[in-house]
């Protein structure tokens, strides 16, 4: 393999890289509890402040 053909393997690999991590921190980021959607249920036994993600 030439190095020309192995540095455009490298770029197409690190591009699917990124959008993969996109797609992670994309999914991180909405609603990690589910609670603002309804999908999952409120700690009722615990003050409603004071917590964070």
């Amino acid at each position: 393999m030439t190095e020309i053909a192995r540095m455009d393997e490298l770029k197409e690999e690190l591009e699917e890289l990124r959008v993969l991590v996109n797609t992670l921190l994309t999914i991180i980021m909405e609603e990690a509890d589910g609670v603002q959607s309804g999908s999952a249920q409120p700690l009722t036994s615990l003050p409603s402040l004071g917590y964070s993600m």
